[in-house]
């Protein structure tokens, strides 16, 4: 019996032993983790106070864009992905409308945005402001960014810039046209004074009379190319088919050819080519073209026009013809007003022909040619991207592959 006794004191000696030491072991496990805590107490209000701090730096960051945008002279609007309008300045609805957010983006276009694109880059409102359109990604959220930007005065002053400069050349060749004006004017004072010699015979004052009358003709002329070149770039816009300025082109070039035994090649054109600009003023500058032609080539005037459509909106005319082409010294000065190789010229039939082209938002240029003739590049804008052609230049042997006609006239 003692002996029994004297085990179980001995055990409970020993568990008393090991509940010491995994008393002193959770002390300081639990000692561990206080401070472990606390480290990350002092870690979690130091974030805190960062992301605190970040926060308000953001908001004061948002209100000073917020300010930004509402003193931008540019409308801005911001874009979801679904092309939903989500937020706008105040310089938007003041350019646009009222209540702009919400709105589908391709509904406020068509109903402020006139369908005659103006320059590259730019548009035009239906109210009549021109205003620069450029769009940017935000960044991570899908959507974009739009700005438009007044740029109504920089138009008027680029009107006004260009009409000065016009007025400027014109002072700079002002002898240059008094010559002009002197000789056809000397010549008809000439023949009217002989009117009153009692020795002309009837046949030969009427002769006279009609030297008279071309004389004035000129006069009238020149004149009138004056009165265009002055004009400049005012062109009224509108959107025609391409296939109808050729045609009304054909019908009043056709006479002229049919007194010179001529020829004039044009492309069959589909009829969704179509063209924005000044029909009359286009017009003009392609009679201009030929009436250059037919002066240079005289008897059988041979004239071609070919048609590539090029990949931005714009389509591409080469108009040549069988003349004798320009000599590469002048090739630099042809669109100089006042500059011409013929006597009877005056010298603003190519510089008119340029005017007209730059005012319909155009280019023009001259391209050697290896066959004779001269050969002018016209470039002009489209509604529409428009069907794909393509054409060689010249009298190249690609014609009966490109569904020309030839009309002989």
């Amino acid at each position: 019996m003692p002996v029994k006794q004297a085990e179980q004191a001995q055990y409970l000696e020993e568990a008393f032993g090991v509940f010491n030491r995994m008393s002193v072991q959770l002390e300081s496990s639990y000692r561990d983790l206080e401070n472990q805590m606390s480290v990350l107490n002092r870690e979690l209000a130091a974030s805190r106070s960062e992301r605190l701090k970040t926060l308000a730096e953001k908001e004061i960051l948002a209100i000073r864009l917020g300010r930004l945008l509402e003193l931008l002279p540019g409308a801005v609007l911001v874009l979801d992905g679904e092309g939903c309008i989500t937020q706008v300045n105040p310089m938007a609805e003041e350019l646009l409308e009222p209540g702009l957010e919400g709105k589908q983006w391709f509904d406020v276009m068509k109903d402020h945005f006139n369908p005659d694109f103006g320059e590259r880059g730019e548009v035009t409102l239906i109210s009549g402001r021109h205003v620069s359109i450029s769009m940017s990604d935000p960044g991570a959220e899908p959507g974009q960014v739009v700005l438009l930007m007044d740029v109504s005065d920089e138009h008027e002053l680029k009107e006004l810039l260009n009409r000065q400069d016009r007025l400027a050349e014109m002072g700079e060749m002002s002898a240059s046209l008094a010559h002009q004006i002197r000789t056809p004017l000397a010549t008809a004072m000439l023949y009217v004074t002989s009117f009153n010699n009692e020795k002309v015979l009837p046949a030969e004052r009427q002769r006279m009379a009609g030297k008279v009358l071309e004389c004035l003709k000129h006069l009238e002329q020149m004149v009138n190319d004056m009165l265009r070149f002055t004009r400049g770039g005012k062109s009224t816009t509108e959107t025609f088919a391409l296939k109808d300025l050729l045609e009304e082109f054909r019908q009043v070039i056709e006479p002229q050819l049919f007194e010179l035994d001529g020829s004039l090649i044009l492309p069959s054109i589909i009829e969704d080519i179509q063209i924005q600009g000044d029909r009359k003023d286009l017009l003009g500058a392609f009679l201009n073209l030929a009436s250059n032609a037919i002066q240079s080539s005289g008897q059988h005037s041979h004239i071609i026009l070919e048609l590539i459509q090029v990949s931005n909106g714009f389509v591409r005319i080469l108009f040549s013809d069988n003349g004798q082409g320009i000599n590469k010294e002048i090739r630099g000065r042809i669109f100089s007003p006042f500059f011409t190789t013929r006597p009877e010229g005056t010298g603003l039939g190519l510089a008119i022909v340029q005017s007209s082209i730059i005012a319909n938002r155009g280019e023009i240029k001259l391209l050697n040619s290896s066959d004779g003739g001269a050969v002018f590049e016209i470039t002009l804008p489209l509604t529409g991207p428009g069907p794909v052609l393509t054409s060689g230049m010249g009298k190249s042997e690609n014609y009966e592959n490109k569904q020309t006609h030839t009309v002989i006239v």
